[in-house]
């Protein structure tokens, strides 16, 4: 992580602009030197990691993950100048 980044990360920013010149400095800095996104995870790894995520979640608030029954949406009519939408 550069200097850069840390700078926008750990910074206070008191008003919009500031905010957005601090942005658009980084912005600078990192297209001077871009470097691609190597993407490193395989999918089995990230639905493991789903997996594993779901039934921790499940031992805090059992029953949390059921398929809820969900309400019939209403049907709604629209007259319009007589027509029926």
């Amino acid at each position: 992580m550069n200097l850069t980044q840390k700078a926008v990360r750990r910074a206070a920013f008191i008003s919009v602009p500031e905010l957005q010149a601090a942005i658009a400095e980084f912005l600078r800095a990192w297209n001077e030197n871009p470097k691609p996104f190597v993407w490193t995870a395989t999918v089995q790894k990230i639905m493991d990691k789903i997996s594993r995520g779901r039934a921790a979640l499940e031992t805090i608030q059992p029953g949390w993950s059921q398929k809820k029954k969900q309400k019939k949406a209403k049907k709604i009519s629209i007259v319009i100048c007589g027509t029926l939408y």
